[in-house]
């Protein structure tokens, strides 16, 4: 059931870098038409191709975006909180590009796109944080794009690897943090190309049992990988 946003919930946005320093009185507006849901796991949030009725913010829980086509499913991004999606199809009021459901049980706010326009039309600030946004989404896009047609589906592996390993603060264990069959979907690969990059890998001293990862000695792995600050670095 529905619920309006709580004074937590309004602070929880203003952190976001999308809502940092616009004017009071455009986010209060904007707060007026927000509501709280939560969802269980695997309920369809957006499907891909309907309008764009709403901006959703994650709060609590992580959100798969996925398409499809002609019988073919991909997965194309992991949501996790606190962090908005799909900004584009709201700001240019188009059809969702991509479906989205929960992984897990997820508490979200939902932001009426009409009252975000409004609101862009109204506040620079926002209009500028809006366009940071999307200009940041656009060169991940890109990085993704090149991390696909550039490399082996083993070195993307071996990449991805690398990346979780830096966010784990952990030097040499760590968990996968979604399930095989969307990591290899979200690689480009298939669920039996991933369980051979698995095997393959052990040779560069990584270890994985389940969802959890061992990398004796990173150095070898990096060595296959070749991590590029123009692919990997989210923050370049």
């Amino acid at each position: 059931m529905p619920l309006r946003t709580s004074q937590n919930e309004s602070d929880e946005l203003r952190k976001l870098d999308l809502f940092a320093d616009m004017q009071e009185a455009q986010f209060d507006a904007l707060m007026r038409g927000a509501y709280v849901q939560n969802f269980p796991p695997t309920i369809e949030l957006i499907t891909e191709g309907e309008p764009s009725d709403f901006l959703h913010v994650v709060l609590e829980g992580s959100v798969e975006l996925f398409a499809g086509w002609n019988g073919r499913e991909t997965t194309m991004a992991t949501v996790r909180p606190v962090s908005t999606f799909i900004l584009a199809a709201t700001i240019k009021d188009a059809p969702y590009l991509m479906s989205a459901r929960t992984l897990e049980k997820s508490r979200l706010i939902l932001l009426p796109s009409s009252d975000v326009r409004e609101v862009f039309d109204a506040d620079p600030v926002f209009a500028r944080n809006v366009v940071t946004e999307l200009a940041q989404c656009y060169r991940h896009v890109v990085k993704h794009s090149k991390n696909l047609k550039l490399r082996t589906s083993l070195e993307r592996f071996a990449n991805y690897l690398i990346h979780q390993q830096s966010k784990s603060g952990v030097s040499n264990e760590f968990d996968l943090p979604i399930e095989k069959r969307r990591l290899a979907s979200y690689l480009g690969m298939t669920p039996e190309n991933l369980s051979r990059a698995i095997k393959s890998l052990q040779q560069y001293g990584v270890k994985i049992d389940g969802q959890h990862v061992t990398i004796k000695n990173d150095t070898d792995l990096r060595r296959l990988a070749k991590p590029s600050q123009l692919i990997d670095d989210p923050n370049h």
